[in-house]
């Protein structure tokens, strides 16, 4: 992950007449390079396993909390607001600063934090593997980042906001766009959990998510003004239902 040397340097380099020029030309290239990363990190098919993940609605189908698109989407609305929105997204924020300053200390922090706040066990294992997951990918993508070192080392395991957090801080991206990348790289998990596990049919899926992404930068907006004395993890229903999850008798999903 240490950033390789820009085009723009090897052109001061090589020609001094006009710096400025290229730099007005090489930005919106290097915007999208940023923007292509932080795309390939909200896919699912990311190899970090976050498909295998219902975060609780897979009981909440068994408890017939949720049962058709309009009560999915309900659930799921509530959980972007009153879970990520309120510890997951910030901890992304803070984590990318942490990252993005070489600030250790503070990485470890926030990703105590997040890992002391997780309700249930197998939500704690969920953040857990795939934090682990991502780690060993950017440790093969580049192996001489100190970071990585740094986030593998985390205690008790390093988690998976601050593990995106690390993997999206040499994108050049706003923190606004890193946490919305997060965030529909969540929503597009829980859509395809949701639609497997209700069921629902393609064309509600595809609804419900299309909710979810208007509501997103709103969601971000929010989270990015959060003090520290406001972030919080409570949501006594999903860690009921997460609970229940783990001794659930049949079941599709991890958590």
């Amino acid at each position: 992950m240490t950033p390789s040397p820009r085009p723009l340097d090897a052109a001061r380099a090589s020609d001094d007449s006009g710096p400025a020029a290229a730099s007005a030309d090489e930005r919106p290239a290097l915007a999208m390079s940023g923007l292509l990363q932080l795309i390939r990190l909200a896919s699912p098919s990311l190899p970090v396993g976050a498909f295998s993940y219902s975060e609780g609605i897979e009981s909440a189908v068994a408890s017939a909390l949720v049962s058709d698109e309009a009560t999915a989407q309900a659930w799921l609305l509530d959980q972007l607001e009153l879970g990520l929105g309120r510890s997951d997204l910030p901890i992304v924020a803070r984590a990318l600063e942490a990252w993005r300053a070489n600030d250790v200390a503070a990485a470890s922090r926030w990703n105590g934090w997040l890992a002391n706040t997780r309700e249930t066990s197998e939500l704690r294992a969920q953040t857990a593997q795939m934090g682990r997951s991502l780690a060993i990918w950017l440790r093969h993508a580049d192996a001489a980042d100190e970071r990585v070192a740094a986030l593998q080392a985390l205690a008790p395991a390093p988690t998976w906001p601050v593990a995106f957090a690390l993997a999206a801080a040499d994108t050049g991206a706003s923190p606004q766009d890193v946490l919305a990348s997060f965030a529909a790289g969540w929503a597009e998990n829980m859509t395809q959990a949701a639609l497997k596990a209700v069921p629902l049919g393609q064309a509600a899926a595809q609804r419900i998510l299309a909710t979810l992404a208007a509501e997103i930068p709103a969601t971000v907006a929010r989270a990015l003004v959060l003090r520290t004395e406001q972030l919080q993890a409570f949501a006594p229903m999903l860690a009921i239902l997460s609970a229940q999850h783990e001794e659930q008798y049949s079941r599709l999903f991890r958590s």
